[in-house]
């Protein structure tokens, strides 16, 4: 199956050469889909390693830009990943395996216990937004927010989602298991990041509440 790793970056310009050296090291005969939207060199550097960039400025927020990443993905299986260095890419080669055998997303979970790169209050959080799910959805996780996740592109081109707003994640995965799709989730080490966070923690948990809500509907 054809891979294709998608990420999101906004100045990410220390951290964008590592990640996509690591990525090509366990995937290397993946794409690597970059949506841009940098005032930085994270698009040049990342050009100049051989990855295809969509340059998405004036930036238009989360949401927008983690869908086109999925939806122009040419692979037949799409992993998303943050761009600065928190998640381990050495697990690739796992969540596309779990995609071979007959799974249609494969979630990460970061909180299967604390991790030392997580603020306590985030932590917290996120164990919150899965008990939510948990409660209204039926989906059993630990981890709603995961950045790094497998998804079957095909899947993908059939399910809707309002793009808009921070907490997109949310729907990514609560939609997908609503409509029977089959899910799994595989535990990994959360690291700290290279670079600042551009992530805004009260309106992504007042974006995340009422996506779990709206989503009882889909």
């Amino acid at each position: 199956m054809k891979l294709t790793v998608s990420m999101i970056t906004m100045n990410e310009e220390g951290a964008v050469a590592k990640v996509v050296e690591d990525i090509r090291r366990v995937a290397p005969g993946a794409e690597i889909l970059l949506v841009d939207s940098s005032k930085d060199r994270t698009a040049e550097i990342a050009q100049e390693l051989g990855c295809r960039v969509i340059k998405q400025f004036p930036p238009q927020g989360y949401g927008p830009a983690m869908d086109r990443a999925v939806r122009e993905a040419s692979g037949d299986v799409v992993i998303t990943l943050d761009c600065d260095d928190t998640y381990p890419v050495e697990v690739i080669p796992e969540l596309v395996q779990k995609i071979e055998d007959g799974f249609d997303l494969v979630n990460t979970t970061r909180v299967w216990r604390r991790p030392k790169a997580m603020p306590l209050a985030n932590f917290f959080a996120n164990r919150f937004f899965a008990l939510a799910a948990r409660i209204l959805h039926g989906l059993k996780t630990t981890d709603v927010h995961s950045g790094m996740r497998a998804y079957r592109k095909s899947m993908i081109d059939a399910v809707a989602w309002n793009p808009r707003g921070p907490a997109l994640p949310v729907d990514m995965y609560v939609i997908p298991f609503r409509r029977g799709y089959k899910t799994a989730e595989v535990p990994i080490d959360y690291r700290e990041r290279i670079g600042t966070t551009t992530l805004h923690r009260f309106s992504s948990t007042i974006w995340t509440l009422r996506r779990l809500w709206r989503a009882r509907r889909a």
